[in-house]
């Protein structure tokens, strides 16, 4: 634990995770200044509550004294490290950390941290059902939720921390050290961030870098650049997608999951166990059973966690059918490498809704799913034009200015016996305050395509 009482300390970001560093600092006897660009009408009462209980809030355009008069910087979770006013900071001297590792210098329960590209928040609730029906008190959170500065903030009685971990919060990660580190896939992703795959790549990877021998490493060994990136890592290694037997790690075989550790010896879990469509989350599941492993879960507790598992909602969500079409959400898809995934677990031919805000990746990496699997292409949003360009030519291709005209689009193009799939491979930003924003209204527009189409509710929902 390092010293923060009177210490004068920014926080950089007043979202839920800023709010949440600002009420633990300022309850620990820090001077606390919360800095923001949004304008004091889009925060609504935050910034008055923050100064009633003695803190400082500067708002609009950042001023470089907040930043270069501090003996420390925190950054949100969303505020990248290469800001300019926290680069000069940090040149005079100031030294600038984030919550995942403001938070760790203060907690002692041990901690599964997980992250990758996609499945980061299905792997971590995962694990986190598997330790409750193992008898643990779980606390989850992280990314997906409940800061990790939350859990600091007392009473911190939980057997288990289980976190999910972007690459932004591991930017500013130095000490951060996880019993259990999960990394489920690297894949191209926040790219207007990153200078390159590689970059994000070792942000992840960052995962590992105060792991002792004690700890493990759960690592997906199909994918070559998790492989490379944690070569040399300290930490006992259990893989998933083995392609044979293994002391610790699992692998699929004819629509079964086996799973093996020292402690536990195998276990075959079916993939009926998995309430989860696609390979994909076979794979998710193997991650968390291992992990969950690692941690204390008992055999019991890992299969009745997946049995009984409640997906989240817009991750390959069914909305329902009309006509003899299946509508599914998968808002959550902000890449490409998540819609790849996302097509492949349907079993029928897809007309495919794309399109939001570009995150620099590029679109061709969807190329052979559309010539494979999709009838049609839906485009809306800021990415239309580029995703256009690089697919356009593939399949027909329809382009659209909102969500009701892309799902009556969607609803035209598509045959009885289709898919109806929303899959954006774009953050939601563009349109919406978020991907959960953006699926709950598709599946507003669903319902009342619908409705007009037959006067009815879906066929089955």
């Amino acid at each position: 634990m390092k010293p923060i009482k009177d210490k004068h300390i920014t926080v950089v970001g007043l979202g839920k995770t800023g709010q949440a560093l600002a009420w633990f600092l300022n309850a620990r006897g820090a001077k606390v200044t919360a800095v923001d660009r949004s304008p004091e009408s889009v925060l609504g009462d935050i910034p008055a509550r923050l100064r009633r209980a003695g803190m400082d809030v500067a708002l609009g355009e950042h001023d470089a004294d907040a930043f270069e008069n501090s003996d420390l910087i925190v950054l949100s979770p969303g505020v990248p490290h290469t800001l300019e006013p926290v680069v000069r900071a940090e040149n005079a001297g100031v030294p600038v950390t984030g919550e995942i590792e403001l938070a760790s210098w203060f907690i002692h329960t041990p901690v599964v941290a997980v992250t990758g590209t996609n499945g980061k928040t299905t792997v971590t609730r995962l694990i986190g059902e598997m330790l409750k029906f193992s008898g643990l008190n779980a606390f989850v959170g992280g990314n997906l939720g409940t800061p990790l500065i939350s859990y600091a903030h007392g009473p911190m009685d939980a057997d288990v921390v289980v976190a999910e971990i972007s690459s932004f919060q591991l930017d500013t990660a130095d000490t951060f050290h996880p019993r259990v580190g999960v990394l489920l896939n690297i894949t191209a992703d926040h790219l207007d961030r990153y200078p390159s795959l590689r970059v994000y790549g070792r942000s992840k990877a960052r995962l590992f870098a105060r792991q002792t021998r004690a700890d493990i490493a759960v690592l997906n060994r199909a994918d070559h650049l998790i492989m490379e990136l944690t070569r040399d890592i300290s930490a006992g290694k259990c893989l998933f997608n083995q392609e044979e037997d293994a002391a610790c790690g699992a692998w699929i075989e004819n629509a079964k999951m086996r799973v093996k550790t020292p402690e536990h010896g195998e276990m075959t879990i079916s993939a009926t166990d998995v309430p989860l469509p696609g390979r994909h989350n076979l794979e998710n599941a193997a991650a968390a059973a291992l992990a969950a492993l690692a941690a204390g879960a008992i055999r019991e507790g890992v299969l009745r966690g997946l049995r009984e598992f409640v997906p989240d909602p817009h991750r390959l969500q069914y909305v329902g059918r009309f006509h003899g079409v299946d509508y599914y959400d998968d808002s959550k898809a902000t890449n490409v490498d998540a819609v790849v995934r996302a097509v492949a677990a349907v079993s029928s031919p897809v007309v495919l809704i794309l399109g939001g805000r570009d995150k620099g990746g590029g679109y061709k990496g969807l190329a052979p799913a559309v010539k494979d699997r999709v009838r049609a292409l839906v485009l809306l949003g800021e990415a239309s034009a580029a995703i256009d360009r690089e697919l356009g030519g593939l399949v027909q291709t329809v382009r659209t200015d909102s969500m009701d005209a892309a799902v009556a689009a969607a609803a035209d193009l598509a045959e009885a016996g289709d898919t109806v799939l929303l899959s954006p491979a774009c953050a939601s930003f563009d349109l919406y305050d978020n991907y959960a924003h953006r699926g709950q209204d598709f599946q507003r527009a669903v319902k009342q395509t619908g409705k007009r189409a037959d006067g009815s509710q879906a066929d089955n929902t």
